[in-house]
């Protein structure tokens, strides 16, 4: 593609841990390779290290090269610790030393998937907002009670760049792209990547509530689950303790001791999620997605809505039209390459 005005140039790196997540790493690099293309000029570097610049092999018992020593790195804008399974494992003195020394030299920090735990294991994450795949984020809040721990797909907060895992990565890196170089090299990575779109750090990682109760608790996992099979037309409470055979009592205690909230609020945020999931990934009109999320009428829904997530139905999707310049740069498509 034909190259523009010269653009500020950043170098990333990613420094991975044994057992690193490779579906985390390869959509954090991907972006950026693209953002290359797109743009016709080479506006990311990145390179891939180890502590002592052997290829460390991935959970899936693969590897990349080149992998260069952390030491041999020179400068970079951010450095991310990638992270995978074993993690506590993985985190050793040496590369807590590492990191902490990073962090002296004024390295903005970031984390892949479960690379959370070795930063805020270093004391690195001390008083930031921070993100972790949703598997570990209990765990992340009962040890490391000084950081600030979010349900967020991913979480800038100052020089600190965090993730969970699996496709957030690919989020956290549009939205990086679009930081330094605006809306419109963001978009056209997103469309060469068919995403229908760029997910923000106000989306929340999707966390199966038996990761959020344990498979003990069988009798909250069947309420929810009725709650689930029943968006369209909503049971009462009542409906659901004569389906279940419990009691509405018990249905209650159960919701205020685990989920910290009552039944009727916690079916409202599944509906509601369920709307947004319609209204960003669909062209349904506002009324038929009211409709099959069981609200009584549009304006009940956009009531609802406004009050769940700050802005009504019609805004969340106006906030998500691609931008004046990206439609512009998406006129001249025609005379682009296939994506490789």
């Amino acid at each position: 593609m034909a190259s523009g005005p010269a653009l500020p140039r950043s170098k990333f790196a990613f420094l991975t841990l044994p057992s690193y997540s490779l579906i985390a790493v390869s959509n954090a690099v991907e972006p950026l390779r693209m953002a290359n293309r797109v743009a016709g000029q080479d506006i990311y570097e990145w390179s891939v290290v180890s502590l002592d610049g052997r290829p460390v092999l991935a959970s899936c018992g693969l590897d990349l090269t080149p992998t260069i020593a952390l030491d041999k790195l020179g400068k970079v804008e951010i450095l991310f610790v990638c992270g995978g399974i074993n993690i506590r494992d993985a985190v050793t003195p040496p590369l807590l030393a590492a990191l902490r020394r990073l962090a002296e030299r004024r390295v903005a920090l970031g984390a892949l998937c479960t690379g959370g735990y070795a930063l805020a294991h270093a004391g690195l994450l001390d008083n930031f907002r921070a993100t972790i795949h949703w598997e570990n984020l209990s765990a992340l809040r009962e040890e490391f009670p000084r950081v600030q721990i979010t349900d967020q797909l991913f979480s800038i907060d100052r020089d600190r760049y965090t993730c969970s895992g699996g496709t957030a990565p690919l989020d956290l890196m549009l939205n990086l792209i679009q930081l330094k170089h605006g809306p419109g090299i963001s978009q056209l990575v997103s469309e060469q990547f068919v995403l229908e779109r760029v997910r923000s750090d106000q989306d929340l990682q999707y966390i199966p509530l038996r990761a959020q109760i344990g498979v003990s608790h069988r009798n909250l996992i069947r309420v929810a689950q009725l709650m689930e099979d029943h968006i369209e037309k909503p049971l009462s409470l009542d409906m659901i303790a004569r389906s279940t055979g419990l009691s509405r009592r018990q249905i209650e205690r159960l919701f205020r001791r685990y989920l910290n909230c009552v039944p009727k609020q916690y079916y409202l945020k599944m509906r509601l999620r369920r709307a947004r999931e319609l209204l960003l990934q669909t062209a349904m009109p506002i009324t038929d997605i009211s409709t099959c999320c069981g609200f009584q009428s549009p304006p009940h829904f956009s009531k609802c809505y406004r009050s769940q997530f700050g802005h009504p139905p019609s805004a969340e999707r106006q906030m998500q039209r691609p931008p004046a310049a990206a439609m512009l740069q998406g006129q001249q498509r025609k005379d682009r390459r296939p994506a490789r």
